[in-house]
């Protein structure tokens, strides 16, 4: 019921996930990370605890298919299941349970992985693989954006659009950027907008937050001035104004 991307940028160390699908609040359940471990999106009939497993599997010495085949062996639903996973040194890996609803499939390529289920045909993860390997040298979260964007012109899930999801791990525990768009009928057009507002208002934020080791020092001036301000009234609008 789902298509995604885990990828890692071999440039900035960064890694994410993003997945999109005719379900509420895809972001909740599918997309998981660890900072210097890996991310996944674990979908179909969806099993937190697979993702959970293969992240901790990975922060214990294991590569990313290693990683996905020890914990496929332990979920004795493996055929309904779903996974993509990249570790933190760029390994990829997905797997596609036989039982999956058509159309299924996934395509793994360097340092990403690209699934889905329940889609309009082959031509969504082909056109999302394409896209992201054409994007080379933009920074991770516009890959992701592109390589979702991609797969949702090219028909996306099968039933329609609900959510979409765009999360990006960097060396710290809380993520660099997590987005979401939890109901909406154009869920990845929405998520760029999200994107855009997010990369001018709070990015920004997020980068002069603690750091582990590091002394925690004020904000930047710019930056609080700019979050003082009425939503509509900042760098890309968005929100309202205060009444």
């Amino acid at each position: 019921m789902t298509f995604s991307i885990v990828a890692r940028c071999s440039t900035s160390g960064l890694f994410g996930v993003a997945v999109a699908t005719a379900v509420p609040a895809v972001g909740s359940m599918c997309p998981f990370t660890r900072a210097k471990v890996g991310a996944a999106s674990t979908q179909s009939w969806v099993n937190p605890y697979l993702a959970l497993g293969v992240l901790e599997a990975i922060a214990g010495g294991q590569g990313a298919r290693a990683a996905v085949d020890a914990a496929l062996a332990e979920d004795e639903a493996r055929a309904l299941r779903q996974i993509g996973v990249v570790d933190h040194a760029g390994e990829a890996s997905a797997f596609t349970g036989a039982d999956c609803t058509p159309w299924c499939g996934q395509e793994v390529g360097e340092g990403f992985a690209v699934q889905g289920n329940m889609l309009t045909g082959p031509e969504v993860i082909a056109s999302m693989a394409s896209a992201f390997r054409a994007s080379d040298g933009q920074p991770l979260d516009e890959r992701l954006m592109r390589a979702m964007e991609a797969g949702d012109r090219a028909g996306g899930d099968k039933r329609g659009r609900q959510s979409a999801s765009l999360r990006v791990q960097g060396a710290e525990e809380y993520c660099a950027l997590d987005l979401r768009v939890d109901e909406h009928p154009q869920p990845v057009a929405e998520l760029r907008r999200v994107l855009e507002i997010a990369r001018l208002q709070l990015v920004p934020f997020v980068e002069g937050m603690p750091r582990r080791g590091i002394a925690a020092g004020p904000a930047p001036e710019a930056v609080t001035s700019m979050l003082a301000l009425a939503p509509p009234q900042r760098p890309g609008g968005g929100g309202s104004g205060p009444g």
